[in-house]
């Protein structure tokens, strides 16, 4: 499943971080042993300073990883993929840490072969370890048996949103048990199982071993074999709604499911981490401050191109101002880099396509790398947006948005942001339906909205530039 906050997550996240962990310092010993044949070191400093720099490459190596998304455990890769991204991050590692970290503390540096022999054996070590693991269950990854209650309009939806072995790595779908009161005009081509739920669905759970049970009925009233249920809760059997269940396994909320006395029962769509509200323009203040430093001299050229490619010719700025809608509905002027003809919306607004012909030849670069998000950084330092949070949208588009989508005025609890979990997970959109898929992500973003979710978002953006996977 993608990376999530919730415990059933973190179960499976936490053995997959301590197992590589461990790969990389045996990796970052073996690199000290080999090292050692070129350059031998007697005395007790010297191995000091190796062992400082063992924990420094595995520590830079792991938010690497972390950064291209090799910790969300429905990453849709094949070995090549992955072993990629694998070579990728350790690579940035090695850079990170060869590069800049010796350069900046001279004291650390000793053994030039150190850092190249640690590289190479942690490339090794954690492909042979993903690849042993790509198609095996092991190492607490196991499939738990998942029955589905309900084959309607609602147990669908399953069967729709988790189609690919990807989507279902860590449970084994089990089947869909009809009930009384589903809808028939939705069509499940997976295993039906006919059986009398009063009288043999408790014979069936035991005999089968079914560790979890989704309530995804279309009628519950007096459909809902309630004694078995309670039975099962008893014994530790999972007991799960199809809300809990979607947003558990899919990162996002169904809201075309959201039934009031869900939101009710839920925590809601309001944070209630104090510690983050308090901290909030400060940290974003601050990462402004520190991505300004490094990209000013980017952004800069880049003004320079869009002024040499139509901005002389056409007098328009370089930049583009445009209204949307932040936090607590209050209208802000987004500031980016402007990647159009100046005419673009003669039309009136529009959303942007894929491949839209009103781009131009810079526009579709820095697009694509997203180098005209830049400019945001102002709206940081204004406090109008964070680094992470829905993607503020145009008050044109919001005012008939809040009409036809249940809930969306909801996204509006949170600050914006330049990048955020819709933006990982569902990286393009242009029509309604779209809006409809980003705000599930959105919702659930505003749910378990974290510092440590937020760190997540921002390197796995990282991920997203790197391979220019921006539209």
């Amino acid at each position: 499943m993608a990376y999530t906050y919730s415990g059933h997550t973190h179960q499976k996240i936490k053995p997959l971080i301590i197992i590589e962990t461990t790969i990389l310092c045996i990796a970052g010993y073996i690199g000290l042993y080999l090292s050692s044949f070129n350059h031998p070191f007697n005395d007790f400093e010297s191995i000091q300073v190796h062992i400082v720099n063992v924990l420094i490459f595995v520590v830079i190596a792991q938010l690497s990883l972390l950064s291209v998304g090799l910790y969300e455990l429905r990453l849709r890769e094949s070995i090549r993929g992955i072993f990629r991204r694998i070579l990728v991050s350790i690579g940035l590692a090695y850079f990170c840490h060869d590069a800049i970290i010796l350069n900046i503390i001279p004291s650390l540096k000793l053994n030039p072969f150190f850092v190249p022999y640690t590289a190479l054996a942690g490339i090794v070590g954690v492909s042979a370890f993903r690849y042993i693991i790509m198609d095996n269950e092991w190492f607490g990854f196991s499939r738990k048996d998942v029955l589905v209650i309900g084959a309607g309009e609602r147990a669908s939806i399953i069967e729709r949103r988790m189609r690919r072995r990807a989507d279902r790595r860590g449970i084994n779908l089990v089947g869909f048990i009809p009930l009384q009161g589903d809808k028939q005009n939705s069509i499940i081509n997976e295993n039906i199982i006919e059986l009398d739920v009063k009288k043999d669905l408790e014979k069936f759970v035991i005999e089968n071993d079914i560790q979890e049970i989704i309530i995804a009925c279309d009628e519950r009233r007096n459909a809902l074999p309630l004694e078995a249920l309670f039975n099962f809760k008893i014994r530790g059997i999972e007991i799960t709604d199809i809300l809990d269940f979607i947003e558990r396994e899919t990162g996002q909320v169904a809201v075309n499911l959201i039934y009031p006395s869900w939101v009710i029962y839920s925590n809601g769509f309001h944070t209630n981490n104090h510690l983050r509200d308090s901290i909030d323009y400060l940290f974003n203040a601050f990462m402004g401050l520190l991505v300004f430093l490094l990209t000013w001299p980017l952004m800069l050229i880049t003004a320079l191109l869009i002024y040499i490619e139509d901005g002389r010719r056409t007098g328009a700025s370089v930049f583009y101002k445009q209204e949307r809608v932040g936090l607590d509905g209050r209208v802000f002027k987004i500031i980016k880099f402007r990647s159009m003809g100046p005419d673009a919306e003669k039309s009136g607004a529009q959303f942007a396509q894929k491949n839209d012909d009103r781009t131009t030849k810079v526009g579709k670069l820095i697009r694509k790398y997203r180098i005209d998000e830049l400019p945001q950084l102002f709206n940081v330092f204004r406090g109008e947006m964070g680094f992470v949070g829905p993607r503020p949208e145009r008050p044109q588009f919001v005012t008939q948005f809040i009409k036809d989508i249940p809930y969306y005025n909801q996204r509006h609890n949170v600050k914006p942001g330049l990048t955020g979990w819709a933006q990982l997970k569902y990286p393009y959109g242009s029509t309604s339906e779209d809006t409809i898929e980003k705000l599930k992500y959105d919702l659930y973003y505003i749910k378990h909205r974290s510092i440590m979710f937020d760190i997540l978002i921002l390197l796995r953006t990282f991920e997203i530039i790197l391979f220019g996977k921006g539209r």
